[in-house]
């Protein structure tokens, strides 16, 4: 590892950059460094992603949070985004069975603080490392309403595995009535024009139950804390 850090670093005085991209990609390395040292420490769990401005008290909270409550009592790490609504009702439900509750925040106007109900956190500075993170930390993906952040993280897992850069994992996006309008669109549009395959659309699985979410967490079972599906040499 210390030879690799000591080519990167000729790399990058070889490349002549000037001081503020050098600083630039040493912020990347930190976020990502970081990072990986955190979900490390513990096995892949349930990666819960939605909005971050739903009521509390809303149908889709209440959900999540018997959702994370499960997950927890079935011995799944719950790992969220860290922030309010979706997010903390997951957290709250694993953390309130006794299970281990993380959360991958990003500091954002309407989402500064890390939620009270997380028992490891993380607070990150690019969008793009905690995605990361969120990703490699899970064996499980599940979808709740959510807005354009949602949508950005649902497409990149997406594509991952539509691509076969990442294993293909349980995907499931909560709320028929939210998700099915998008799958139509999908369907009628993108399938048609052939600019994606019927296939595609198999990745994920749209529903109202999240007793399904428990039983592919279970069916996978529990990886040792250094048996992270992501040490192939491909999803490297």
């Amino acid at each position: 590892m210390d030879e690799a850090i000591t080519n990167w670093l000729d790399a990058i005085a070889n490349e002549k950059l000037n001081a503020e991209d050098v600083e630039r990609s040493l912020r990347y390395a930190k976020d990502l460094e970081q990072g990986l040292a955190k979900v490390r420490t513990f096995a892949q769990g349930v990666s819960i992603f939605g909005s971050a401005r739903l009521p509390e008290d809303g149908k889709w909270c209440k959900l999540a949070e018997k959702l994370g409550f499960m997950l927890a009592q079935n011995g799944h790490a719950v790992i969220s985004g860290g922030g309010p609504s979706i997010m903390q009702a997951a957290n709250k439900g694993a953390y309130e069975a006794g299970g281990r509750s993380v959360g991958l925040n990003i500091e954002l106007p309407h989402e500064q603080h890390i939620n009270p109900y997380v028992t490891d956190s993380i607070e990150f500075h690019y969008f793009f490392a905690r995605k990361v993170m969120l990703t490699i930390a899970s064996k499980v993906y599940v979808f709740f309403p959510g807005g354009f952040g949602t949508l950005d993280e649902f497409s990149e897992i997406l594509i991952l595995m539509q691509e076969n850069k990442m294993p293909k994992m349980p995907m499931f996006l909560i709320g028929k009535s939210f998700w099915k309008p998008l799958d139509r669109y999908f369907e009628t549009k993108m399938q048609k024009l052939g600019t994606i395959n019927p296939a595609d659309r198999k990745i994920y699985k749209i529903t109202d139950d999240i007793t399904e979410v428990v039983k592919a967490a279970n069916k996978i079972g529990h990886p040792s804390i250094y048996d992270n599906l992501y040490n192939n040499p491909i999803n490297k």
